[in-house]
């Protein structure tokens, strides 16, 4: 897979989805900017020489599965000729069965990319015509309408799939390029897409993938990475503003446990510290504070153990990214085989365990929030942060918000993929609930956002009330960052616009912009 080279400010570039993998940022550029797809010539050549197969098998009288042949445990009825057509059309109007709210648009344009992606390899037997209509409504910017519930994660996300397939036979309803609701048939006509008229094994090829909970892990691991340097940031205005050591963060102590990730947070949180008035004003023999609280001293363990889980995760999701899931699938030598590479579990476990970790962050992250607020661990500072304690209650109920936001994601952190029911008349009798876990580690995700949005309005908070000392560079560019938008310390005011104004600014990136303008690209 080649790409054009973009960032998040150029939506406009290209995507060629091609036979080998399509890459990460490639999925956050289609799902998020509207960067525009192309098939390559190679996949388009690779497609139509594999469908030659299929139209042979097609013409053959021996059953074979998912081309004459009913599906799941109708797998045993032989379909005759003339029905095929109407067997395709009935396999995606009924698996379009999803219910509940609708899901976000940069999911399902990351489903349909990722099933584009799949076709492109030329093993699941589909005409050139079917993937090039897949890449028109990506380009179009058509979105359809896909429900929260309807994946087991097993033979693929079948009803969030199957409702991107209805759309591009021209059933179904659809979001425009402007987000207004309509028919399919209406929006594709708009956009001088012509539907699709399904033919065999298209309608089974379009439905049995992995695609919605890959396309939310990716995206996921996309804005974990940025959280947990945000985390690092956040951690060192905390240990700033409660007058800790930044000692502890030394290399060598580092490298007594040679974890990459504990070696890359620590040294995030040493630059971040680095020429701190702040730190070397209570670096005296006199200094009474022995040892930092865990929520401080910890702070790059357990960061680093969030890196680590991560780095896995991106690794699992780069191997189901070069993948071609689908059941049957074409291999390279022809025959149509049937296969268990639509099981999610592999997917499902790293949504499940990115879950915990975050969960765990955003636990560490409250407990630094609350030390600012208590006089008995804050060193000096008002109760609170309080202009007049008493009168004013400054943070008080920050935390408690943290509190509430950490409370759910300890409940997010339950596994999903430990569950199974059995489906298709016990024929699908183990499900990874995949799609499930995908769906609560997006909650995850924002609910950690929010949190460590928390601390940097309190810990900004903090280091302001230690003047005339004054921060160290890079954490004084993320308190300015905060100023710009949120005012100093002083009587209270409505909390929850502030709140809310640090939370974007930690959710589009400018307070780890504001970090890395002094400290360069952080780890």
């Amino acid at each position: 897979m080649t790409m054009t080279a973009q960032t998040e400010s150029t939506p406009t570039a290209e995507t060629v989805v091609g036979i080998g993998a399509v890459s990460p940022d490639d999925v956050v550029a289609v799902a998020r900017h509207g960067a525009k797809v192309r098939l390559s010539d190679e996949s388009l050549a690779a497609i139509a020489q594999t469908r030659t197969r299929i139209e042979a098998l097609a013409a053959d009288p021996k059953p074979v599965y998912g081309v004459s042949t009913g599906f799941g445990a109708l797998a045993t009825r032989h379909i005759p000729q003339e029905m095929r057509k109407q067997l395709q059309r009935s396999l995606v109007r009924s698996h379009a069965a999803g219910s509940g709210p609708e899901v976000e648009r940069e999911v399902v344009r990351a489903l349909m990319l990722l099933r584009l992606s799949t076709l492109a390899t030329g093993r699941t037997g589909v005409r050139p015509e079917v993937a090039q209509t897949y890449a028109a409504l990506l380009n179009a910017g058509i979105t359809p309408v896909v429900h929260e519930y309807g994946s087991l994660g097993c033979s693929g996300d079948l009803a969030p799939l199957a409702h991107c397939a209805l759309a591009v036979i021209g059933e179904g309803v659809v979001r425009d390029a402007s987000g207004q609701q309509m028919p399919a048939a209406q929006a594709l006509a708009a956009a001088g897409i012509t539907p699709v008229v399904l033919e065999e094994k298209e309608g089974l090829a379009l439905i049995n993938g992995t695609d919605g909970m890959l396309g939310q892990l990716v995206l996921a691991c996309h804005d974990l990475r940025r959280l947990l340097a945000l985390a690092d940031i956040t951690a060192a205005m905390s240990v700033e503003g409660l007058l800790g050591t930044g000692r502890v963060f030394a290399a060598d102590l580092q490298a007594l446990r040679p974890h990459p990730g504990q070696a890359a947070a620590a040294g995030n949180m040493t630059r971040l510290l680095e020429d701190s008035p702040i730190v070397a004003s209570h670096q005296s023999p006199d200094c009474t504070i022995v040892q930092d609280a865990y929520s401080l001293r910890c702070a790059p363990t357990v960061a680093g153990g969030a890196r680590d889980t991560l780095a896995h995760a991106e690794q699992v999701a780069a191997w189901e990214l070069a993948a071609a899931v689908d059941n049957p699938v074409v291999t390279i030598d022809g025959r149509v085989e049937s296969n268990g590479n639509f099981h999610g579990a592999p997917v499902a476990y790293v949504l499940d365990f990115l879950a915990i970790v975050v969960a765990d962050v955003a636990s560490m992250s409250e407990r630094r929030t609350d030390r600012f607020l208590d006089t008995a661990r804050n060193h000096g500072l008002p109760p609170f942060l309080a202009d007049d304690p008493g009168v004013d209650s400054g943070h008080m109920i920050a935390q408690y918000t943290q509190a509430a936001i950490v409370s759910e994601l300890k409940r997010l952190a339950a596994p999903a993929s430990v569950d199974s029911i059995p489906s298709s008349a016990m024929q699908e009798d183990h499900v990874s609930m995949g799609w499930s876990a995908a769906r609560k580690l997006r909650k995850s995700i924002d609910g950690l956002t929010r949190v460590l949005a928390v601390e940097a309005l309190t810990a900004a908070r903090g280091l302001d009330l230690r003047a005339p000392l004054q921060p160290a560079p890079p954490t004084a560019a993320v308190r300015d960052a905060i100023r710009a938008r949120v005012q100093g310390p002083g009587t209270d005011r409505w909390l929850a616009p502030e709140i809310d104004a640090v939370v974007e600014l930690a959710r589009s990136g400018e307070l780890l912009d504001a970090a890395e303008s002094v400290t360069g690209p952080l780890d």
